[in-house]
């Protein structure tokens, strides 16, 4: 990348850390390690990934917050969600006596706000993917769309989101009025539109168009390597255990993302594509 660009990103606040690639680690924990790397894919419009990859001090506990929100029709609603999301999970009233109901209740709060302010934010929409780590001992796990987090325990995949596809969710999406076309040559599409079938934003489809998260927590233990958060531009060309396999015995959680995206690109995927490691040992 050019000099240029990365200043053109950095004027246009792409990623949290205004760079398209990046690492750190805990401090709180020696062996746990993040990594991040994105890449623009072949469409001839603007990134549309925003990405979270960080660790934060919060009252006695130490937060590790990733997140990869991955835009459709625009950028702003995933730019939004990068600057606020967890912030409004962070703030909510019982965040460390229930976790789960909290994520629950503040995806629904962000996605009323950017309902709100579609009239700034346009008519696009991003799914989302975020992971929370607690003291490198536990991990909540939430997500709307097609953006995936993956662990690796002992060399083996275990999908720890759920995949909200209009082909799998058609009954809820025709509960609530809409309907999923499917025709030959294209991907099943919600109300002929969108490809995924929830997701924040999208104004237009909102009534059809459900932003509950599924949340999954899990206990991180000695057999934990490393964990997956990426867009579905690796998922779409790649499984789960072939992700796993990919970078198994890469170090380094940054060169181990950007090892998995090149992987992607090599298998043709043309998306945006926004990977994070996240390593234990």
């Amino acid at each position: 990348m050019h000099g240029k660009d990365i200043l053109h990103k950095m004027k246009a606040g792409l990623f949290s850390s205004g760079a398209d690639t990046g690492k750190g680690k805990s401090k709180m924990s020696k062996h746990t390690t993040h990594g991040f790397h994105c890449l623009k894919g072949k469409s001839n419009h603007d990134m549309e990934d925003y990405v979270v990859s960080e660790f934060k001090k919060k009252e006695d506990s130490e937060l590790g917050l990733f997140a990869i929100f991955d835009g459709h029709l625009g950028h702003d609603v995933a730019k939004y969600l990068q600057s606020h999301l967890f912030d409004i999970i962070l703030k909510q009233h019982d965040f460390w006596t229930n976790m789960e109901d909290a994520i629950r209740r503040a995806y629904r709060s962000t996605d009323a706000e950017i309902l709100d302010k579609a009239k700034v934010l346009g008519r696009g929409g991003s799914t989302a993917v975020t992971a929370i780590l607690i003291n490198s001992q536990k991990l909540v796990v939430g997500n709307v769309g097609d953006s995936r987090a993956v662990m690796c325990k002992n060399g083996v995949a275990e999908q720890l989101s759920v995949d909200h596809e209009p082909r799998t969710e058609k009954r809820l999406i025709e509960s609530r009025g809409g309907f999923v076309s499917n025709l030959p040559g294209d991907v099943p599409r919600v109300d002929g539109q969108l490809a995924v079938a929830r997701a924040f934003g999208d104004k237009s489809l909102k009534l059809h168009l459900s932003s509950e998260p599924d949340v999954k927590v899990v206990t991180i233990d000695d057999d934990t390597e490393f964990i997956i958060l990426a867009s579905d531009g690796i998922w779409k060309v790649m499984s789960n255990q072939e992700a796993v396999d990919a970078i198994k015995n890469i170090k380094d959680a940054q060169s181990a993302a950007k090892h998995l995206i090149e992987a992607a690109v090599s298998k043709k995927s043309k998306d945006d594509i926004s990977c994070i490691i996240v390593r234990f040992r």
